[in-house]
C-alpha cells in the first residue's frame, strides 16, 4: 500500500482518487491540462503518441507524467476509448482563491466504450451498446443499453449458439460479465470486456434497481417479470451505467423484451457470411447496409441496421412496413420527406444529452431547426395513404412552444460550448443584455469620461486608463497634477504622473469588472433553464424521435426501390420460394457490366437444389442472393427481382467458406464441421439453408461421404429449403435417389481454350468443372496446365474403364450411438465406389505395342487406331 505521507499534498490527493479508480485512466485536471501519472501516463503516452515527462519523485525515482490540453481533450479521450480504455475525468470543483492547499477535485464522470454519449466519441450511423451477460448452467440472461438513445432491452437465450448469434448481431462496445463467467473464450475479439462482482448480478437488487429507474412497482407491464436471468443482467448493467455517468438517467424509461422467435434467426456464422453490415475484413464497404443506406438522418441509419439484422417473422408487421413504402412511392412522397428529415438531424442522441444535462449549444440549435421543420413535414405526410404513416405522423407531432423558446433563446450559429458565453440571443433576457452592454461598451464610456473631464478641468494631459492591478484611473502629468479637482482621490503616484479615481469612475469600475463574470454566470443559468424546459418534454420527444427514425427508413426503402429497380415481394402461407430474375443487391452495384439475373423455384417437390458448375461461375452469388432477398423481404423492404413469392422462413443458415480459428485452436475443417453440426441440429422445415462445398477440407472419400450424408439428412429428415453447392459430381445422383432434390447448374462455355462464365442457372447437372480453364485464367504457369491436362486425361481414362459404382446412399448413415466403421470397412466402401474393371481396349493395345520397332509412318498409323478405339 502506498505511503501517502511521502508525497506532496497534490500527489496525495491524486493517489487517493486513483485508488478509488484503479481500472480507469485518471485524467487529473491541473489548470489548462489533464495530467496522467505513473502507469496511466506510460499507457497514454504509448496510445496517444504524446511526450512522457516526469514530475517530482517517488521512492527516489521520477514520477512519470503525460498530459493533454483540456480544450482538446475530446479527441484524445475518443482515441483511448476506441482502444478499449476507460477514462475517469477528474475536475477542479473547489475555488482556487479560497482553497488552502490543493484545490478540491473529484471524478465527475467515467467514460467507457459502452457508455458514450458525446457526439465526438460516437460513430454516427451505428449503435454503441453496453451489454451484460448472466449465466446459469448453459442458459443466459442478456441485457443491452444504448445510453446515447435510452434503448434498453433484455432477452433470455437458451444456449451458447443463441448467445453467439446475439453478440454477432449487436456487436456491443462493452460487455459486463461476472467474475465466475466460464465462457470468456466466446468474447475474444471484443475489446471492452469487464468482469464485475457476482453480487452486482443479485436478483433482488437488480429487480429493485430496474423498478426504481422505470418508476414502476413490478416489471409485468414490460413482459419481463418472469425473466429472472435477464433481470440479473439488466440490474448489473443499470448500476454500471449510473456509476459511470454520475447523474440521473431520465431518458431510460422503457424496457423492451426481445424474443428470438419473433425474428428470422441468423447464427453468428450466417451473419458473417451474408455481410449484412460488416464485411469479412471487418469493414463496412460492400455490405448489404452499404447498398441499402441512403437515409437522411443518423438515427434512421441506425434503425435501418437494426431492421436488417433482425428481420421479422410477423408477416402482418412486415406487410405494414411494405404498404407504407408503397404509399411513399405513390406520387414520390418520399423525396420531400427525405429532404425535410435532413433538417431534423439526429435528435435521438441530442435528447439523450439533454437528459444527461450534457447537451451543447449546437445541440439546442439543431433541436430548434428540427422543431421548425415538423409543421412542414406534417403537411407532406397528410396526403400519404397509409394508416401506419398516419400513426407515425401523429406520434411525431409538433412542438411550437419549444420551437419558439429555442428560436428566442439560442443564436443562429452558437459556439461549441457554453463556457465562454455568446450563446443566448440578445433580447431574450433584460438583465443579461444590461450586463453585456456594460462590459461591451466600457471602452466608449471611458472615452466619454475622458472628453468630459478634460472640458471640465481644462487639463490637456488628462487621460482615462485601465490596468489589471489598479483598475480604472484618471492620469494627469506631474506638472498639471496640482490642478486636479477636489473630488479626485489620489490612487497612485508615478515618476512623471499622478493617477486619481472619482466616485463615478469607482462605481463604473465595480460594475464593469464584475459585469463580464456576472453576464457569463447569468447566461449559464439561462442556458440550464432552457435545457430543463426541453427535458420536461423528454418522453413525447423520444417517441417522436423513434417515429422519425422509422419514417426515415421507410422513405429510404422507397428511394432504394426506385433507384435499384426493386419490387414488392408477396408472402404466402405455403412453403417455398418463387423468384423471377433475382439479383444480388451488392454484387450488382459493383459490376461494370449488367448483372445476369436468375430464377429460383423451391417448393414441396424442390426442397433441395444441388448446384454444380465451375469455380467463379456464380454459385456462391446465386446462393447468397437467395438469402438476401429473403432477408430484405422480411424487413419490409422491396427486393431485387422482377417478382418474388416467399413462404414462411424461421431461420437462415449459411455454411460458406471458412478460415482457421487459430485463437480457438480449430482448423478450417473443424470450423466447417462445427457450422455444419449447428445447422443439422437447429434447422427446421421452414429454414433456408445454404451449404457450399461441404467436405472439401479433408480427404476425397471422407469429404464426399460427409457431403452425401449431410445432404441426405437435410433433404430426408429435416426437409428444409437447401441450396447445396458442390464440386463432388457424384452428388448429382441425389436428384435420382431423393424425392425432393433436383440438380441445377451454372453455365459456362469454352472459347479458344479459355472459359467464358455465362452465370445462368439451368436445371440439370453441370457437364464439366472447367477447373483447368479457371487455373489458366488465374495465371497458373503454362507447363503446369499442360501437365495437369495430361494427368486429367489419364485419370479420365481410368474412370471410364471403372465398373459402375453403387451410390454412397447404400451405406447406412450411422446414428450418434453407432461406433465409427473400421478402417477395413471404410476401405471396402471406397473400393466399391471407385473399383477398377478389366483393362480397356486402349490400354491393351498400348501394352502390346513395341515402340522401338515402329517407323514414323507406323507410329502415325498406330495413333489413328488408338484414337479410333478411344472414340468407341
Amino acid at each position: 500500500m502506498t505511503d501517502l505521507s511521502k508525497h506532496t499534498p497534490m500527489m496525495q490527493q491524486y493517489l487517493k482518487i486513483k485508488g478509488e479508480h484503479p481500472n480507469e485512466l485518471v485524467f487529473y485536471r491541473m489548470g489548462d491540462f489533464y495530467e496522467l501519472f505513473y502507469d496511466d501516463a506510460k499507457k497514454a503516452a504509448e496510445l496517444l503518441d504524446i511526450t512522457l515527462t516526469a514530475r517530482g519523485q517517488s521512492g527516489g525515482n521520477p514520477i512519470p507524467m503525460a498530459g493533454v490540453p483540456f480544450h482538446a481533450a475530446e479527441g484524445y479521450i475518443a482515441r483511448m476509448v476506441r482502444a478499449g480504455q476507460s477514462i475517469a475525468i477528474c475536475e477542479q470543483v473547489g475555488d482556487p482563491a479560497t482553497s488552502k492547499g490543493p484545490v478540491e477535485r473529484k471524478v465527475v464522470r467515467i467514460v467507457t466504450p459502452g457508455t458514450l454519449s458525446d457526439e465526438a466519441f460516437l460513430e454516427d450511423r451505428r449503435d454503441n451498446l453496453l451489454a451484460a451477460i448472466y449465466h446459469h448452467k448453459e442458459q443466459f440472461g442478456f441485457a443491452s443499453l444504448d445510453i446515447s438513445s435510452g434503448r434498453f432491452a433484455v432477452s433470455e437465450l437458451e444456449n451458447l449458439e443463441a448467445l453467439q448469434g446475439e453478440l454477432q448481431r449487436l456487436r456491443p462496445a462493452e460487455i459486463l460479465i461476472s467474475e465466475d463467467f466460464p465462457y470468456a473464450d466466446l468474447l475474444e475479439g471484443f475489446t471492452g470486456v469487464r468482469r464485475q462482482g457476482p453480487w452486482l448480478f443479485e436478483s433482488d437488487t437488480a429487480h429493485r434497481v430496474i423498478t426504481q429507474q422505470l418508476q414502476v412497482r413490478d416489471l409485468t407491464g414490460f413482459g419481463c417479470e418472469d425473466l429472472t436471468l435477464a433481470i440479473c443482467a439488466a440490474g448489473c448493467l443499470l448500476q454500471y451505467a449510473k456509476e459511470t455517468q454520475r447523474t440521473a438517467l431520465p431518458h431510460i424509461r422503457k424496457l423492451t423484451r426481445e424474443r428470438r422467435e419473433e425474428a428470422v434467426i441468423l447464427d453468428a456464422a450466417s451473419r458473417r457470411n451474408l455481410e449484412i453490415d460488416t464485411n469479412l475484413m471487418g469493414g463496412h464497404q460492400h455490405t448489404l447496409a452499404w447498398v441499402m443506406d441512403r437515409t437522411a438522418t443518423s438515427m434512421g441509419a441506425r434503425e435501418l441496421r437494426r431492421w436488417l439484422n433482425r428481420p421479422l417473422r410477423d408477416v402482418e408487421r412486415v406487410r405494414q412496413r411494405q404498404q407504407s413504402v408503397s404509399a411513399l412511392l405513390d406520387g414520390f412522397h418520399y423525396e420531400p420527406v427525405h429532404d425535410l428529415l435532413k433538417r431534423v438531424g439526429d435528435i435521438e442522441r441530442i435528447l439523450a444529452r439533454v437528459a444527461l444535462r450534457s447537451a451543447r449549444p449546437r445541440d439546442l440549435a439543431r433541436l430548434r431547426d428540427a422543431f421548425q421543420a415538423l409543421p412542414e413535414l406534417q403537411k407532406i405526410l397528410t396526403p400519404v395513404r397509409s394508416q401506419h404513416v398516419v400513426k407515425l405522423a401523429a406520434t411525431i407531432g409538433e412542438y411550437p412552444e419549444l420551437a419558439d423558446l429555442l428560436e428566442r433563446a439560442i443564436i443562429d450559429n452558437p459556439p461549441v460550448v457554453i463556457r465562454d458565453g455568446g450563446v443566448i440571443r440578445e433580447g431574450f433576457d433584460d438583465e443579461l443584455d444590461e450586463l453585456r452592454n456594460i462590459s461591451e461598451n466600457a471602452g466608449q464610456y471611458l472615452l466619454d469620461v475622458e472628453t468630459r473631464e478634460r472640458e471640465r478641468t481644462g487639463i490637456s494631459t488628462l487621460k482615462v486608463g485601465y490596468n489589471r492591478v489598479h483598475g480604472y484611473f484618471i492620469e494627469i502629468s506631474r506638472a498639471q497634477s496640482d490642478q486636479a479637482p477636489v473630488d479626485y482621490i489620489r490612487r497612485q503616484t508615478l515618476k512623471n504622473a499622478e493617477r486619481f479615481i472619482t466616485p463615478e469612475l469607482k462605481e463604473f469600475e465595480d460594475k464593469a469588472l464584475s459585469a463580464k463574470s456576472r453576464a457569463l454566470a447569468r447566461e449559464k443559468g439561462l442556458y440550464d433553464e432552457v435545457l430543463e424546459t426541453v427535458a420536461e418534454h423528454l418522453a413525447p420527444l423520444q417517441d417522436a424521435a423513434q417515429a422519425l427514425a422509422e419514417l426515415d427508413v421507410l422513405s429510404n426503402f422507397a428511394e432504394r426501390a426506385t433507384s435499384l429497380r426493386f419490387t414488392a415481394p408477396e408472402f404466402s402461407d405455403k412453403p417455398g420460394f418463387d423468384v423471377d430474375e433475382g439479383r444480388h443487391p451488392v454484387v450488382e452495384q459493383l459490376l461494370d457490366e449488367p448483372f445476369v439475373p436468375n430464377n429460383l423455384l423451391m417448393d414441396t417437390r424442390r426442397r433441395m437444389l444441388v448446384i454444380t458448375g465451375p469455380n467463379m461461375g456464380g454459385k456462391s452469388t446465386y446462393m447468397r442472393q437467395a438469402a438476401l432477398i429473403a432477408l430484405l423481404a422480411y424487413t419490409g423492404s422491396f427486393v431485387p427481382a422482377n417478382r418474388a413469392v416467399l413462404g414462411p422462413v424461421d431461420r437462415i443458415f449459411t455454411r460458406m467458406g471458412s478460415s482457421d480459428d487459430i485463437a480457438g485452436g480449430r482448423s478450417t475443417f473443424m470450423v466447417e464441421m462445427t457450422e455444419t453440426a449447428n445447422i443439422l441440429h437447429n434447422a427446421t422445415e421452414h429454414s433456408l439453408v445454404l451449404m457450399d462445398e461441404v467436405g472439401r477440407g479433408t480427404s476425397t472419400f471422407d469429404g464426399l461421404s460427409l457431403a452425401w450424408a449431410t445432404a441426405e439428412h437435410l433433404a430426408k429428415n429435416i426437409r428444409c429449403y437447401t441450396l447445396f453447392a458442390t464440386h463432388y459430381f457424384e452428388l448429382t445422383q441425389l436428384a435420382d435417389d431423393l424425392e425432393h432434390a433436383v440438380n441445377v447448374h451454372l453455365t459456362a462455355t469454352e472459347h479458344d481454350d479459355s472459359i467464358v462464365f455465362l452465370h445462368n442457372v439451368h436445371d440439370g447437372p453441370a457437364s464439366q468443372s472447367y477447373g483447368l480453364q479457371v487455373a489458366k485464367l488465374a495465371g497458373v504457369p503454362q507447363d503446369v496446365i499442360r501437365n495437369a491436362k495430361a494427368q486429367l486425361a489419364h485419370l479420365e481414362g481410368l474412370e471410364a474403364s471403372a465398373s459402375p459404382s453403387p451410390a454412397p446412399t447404400q451405406v447406412e448413415e450411422p446414428s450418434q450411438h453407432t461406433p465409427r466403421q473400421s478402417t477395413d470397412d471404410n476401405t471396402a466402401f471406397q473400393g466399391d465406389m471407385f473399383a477398377m474393371a478389366e483393362p480397356s481396349a486402349v490400354e491393351q493395345a498400348l501394352e502390346t505395342l513395341d515402340l522401338d520397332s515402329l517407323t514414323p509412318r507406323d507410329a502415325l498409323n498406330q495413333l489413328y487406331e488408338l484414337k479410333g478405339l478411344m472414340e468407341k
